[in-house]
């Protein structure tokens, strides 16, 4: 019984740490709250106004958006829809398929369910692990830590500023010595603070992650409700039992 119960946790396991693991590169913490509707809003101005550009969210409707982050129709139509006309409409690039395939060689992925195939932790550390890149290879001049030679730009290096990394040398199988990135640190500072930047990436994660389940805010709430009823099930049920069996005993 033991060896089952261990076996059922560890299919618990996050694939995505799995993967982090494989990689190599810890994951840092998103520390996302899809119940934090604050968070959400910035996190949906952001994704508007740097992602939604060449990434999708087509799985996603601004009315539904507008109900999930406690927005009218109006104010989503007003600040958050520069590629559509009709609230009803996905939440899809202006950019066509023909341009992406020439700029960037395949078009950008939707975005719709990435947290949910990636992670949370995932994105957010990709999100802040972009680095300078002078290889001649790398045609938008950056690299990323847990994507190695990404083909996507820093798209918000103008908030974040731009980081170097910081190598050691580590010995490896052969006499000569490797130099590996320990850290990255901030070489020209961008308009936000690094602490505004974390935040902002975090917003942006935790929409993400809203994105790829809207309903999972509601389904929460109505777990409660049914593990109450259970809870409230078992001890009227427990009670009656005892009723009944009190006279065989």
């Amino acid at each position: 019984m033991r060896t089952h119960i261990i076996a059922f946790l560890l299919l618990l396991v996050p694939v995505t740490s799995l993967a982090a693991g494989a990689e190599g590169i810890p994951l840092r913490s998103a520390e996302v709250d899809i119940t934090d509707q604050a968070s959400l809003q910035r996190g949906a101005r952001i994704f508007v106004n740097y992602c939604l550009s060449c990434h999708s969210a087509r799985y996603m409707r601004y009315n539904q958006m507008a109900a999930g982050l406690g927005l009218t129709e109006d104010q989503v139509q007003e600040n958050l829809m520069f590629a559509a006309d009709k609230v009803t409409e996905p939440m899809k690039v202006a950019m066509s398929t023909s341009d992406a395939k020439r700029w960037f060689g395949n078009p950008p992925p939707d975005l719709s369910v990435i947290a949910r195939s990636r992670g949370a932790d995932w994105l957010y550390t990709y999100l802040m692990t972009f680095y300078k890149d002078d290889n001649p290879a790398r045609p938008y001049g950056v690299n990323n830590l847990v994507f190695k030679d990404v083909g996507m730009p820093d798209v918000v290096w103008e908030l974040r500023g731009i980081q170097v990394p910081v190598y050691r040398e580590v010995s490896g199988a052969h006499p000569a010595e490797t130099a590996v990135i320990e850290d990255l640190e901030l070489q020209t500072p961008g308009t936000r603070t690094p602490a505004e930047f974390s935040r902002d990436m975090r917003d942006l994660v935790n929409f993400l992650v809203f994105v790829g389940e809207p309903a999972q805010i509601k389904r929460h709430q109505v777990g409660l409700w049914v593990l109450a009823f259970i809870l409230l099930f078992f001890i009227v049920s427990y009670a009656l039992y005892r009723e009944y069996w009190k006279d065989v005993h």
